[in-house]
């Protein structure tokens, strides 16, 4: 069985309707989103993002990914077109107003655009910017778990790899092996309560070359890939459970169901990842594709 990927722009009927976006878009941000810092930091520190960097990051979620690129030096947009609210969270946290008193501050360093749809032309926000347009498009949500996940991710690609220049490196992210990820046990949840609802797709394995498809499909040229491992950890058991949630992978879950039952199911999932101090641990490994715009 492998991770389902149940996206969060899925029409949503019953439960679902009901679900606090706003507070699930914090509890991302707060408890979830850092899940993926290595990979992050593995796939900057492969391609020395720096100064001469000109980030276009798809589905961006509450900027995190943005954050640490700024903060290396790199000119940043953020798009995420399915979540307002996170969309909310990364202004806040990546364009937040000038220090009483003072000038420039934080805003004019991160030099960020963040946006609900993808950017109208280059990236005219960064000093000095080449008319070539960006020089990296990440998407770090990943792929694989799920038939046809990759068709919204497509859409970003084909109106974003316009302002990428020549040779520009496009990243995709995937879930690795089943077996190398213990977090494929407690999505089985999702899979299985998800099942009544109408027209969900259905779930199948994780392709080695799940990404180097996706990538073909757009049009780039595979340029190298690797592994990360990214650990899910947790405070505690709570804490686990709003993580998961935030992802939206268990949305569907909830609108076939309800969000107790869900709930219910989800703990009892995690508790074979509880360890005696009560803190909640499951090895994952998820896979990068860096492939170039030709």
């Amino acid at each position: 069985m492998t991770p389902t990927l149940v996206r969060q722009h899925l029409s949503h009927t019953g439960s679902a309707a009901r679900v606090d976006r706003s507070a699930r878009a914090r509890d991302w941000s707060e408890i979830q989103e850092r899940m993926l810092v290595p990979l992050y930091e593995a796939v900057y520190d492969r391609l020395d993002v720096g100064p001469a960097t000109r980030l276009l990051g798809l589905r961006c979620g509450s900027g995190l990914a943005l954050l640490m690129a700024a903060s290396r030096g790199a000119a940043v947009t953020g798009v995420e077109p399915a979540s307002p609210e996170r969309l909310a969270l990364a202004r806040e946290r990546l364009l937040p107003g000038p220090p009483p008193g003072g000038s420039g501050g934080p805003r004019a360093r991160t030099a960020a655009a963040l946006l609900d749809g993808p950017p109208a032309g280059p990236p005219a926000h960064a000093a000095g910017a080449d008319p070539a347009g960006y020089t990296l498009v990440t998407a770090f949500e990943p792929i694989g778990g799920l038939a046809g996940d990759s068709e919204g991710l497509a859409g970003l690609l084909a109106g974003a790899l316009p302002l990428a220049g020549r040779g520009a490196a496009v990243v995709l992210a995937g879930w690795g092996p089943p077996e190398r990820c213990a977090t494929a046990s407690v999505l089985r949840v999702a899979t299985k309560l998800a099942d009544p609802v109408g027209g969900a797709r259905s779930p199948r394995a994780v392709r080695r070359d799940d990404l180097e498809e996706a990538a073909g499909r757009a049009g780039l040229k595979p340029d190298g890939s690797g592994r990360v491992a990214c650990p899910f950890g947790y405070a505690d058991l709570d804490s686990a459970v709003r993580g998961l949630l935030s992802t939206g992978l268990f949305d569907a879950a909830i609108a076939a169901t309800d969000a107790k039952q869900v709930d219910k199911e989800l703990t009892e999932a995690l508790h074979p990842h509880r360890r005696p101090d009560g803190t909640v641990w499951m090895p994952n490994v998820f896979r990068y594709l860096i492939a170039r715009v030709p």
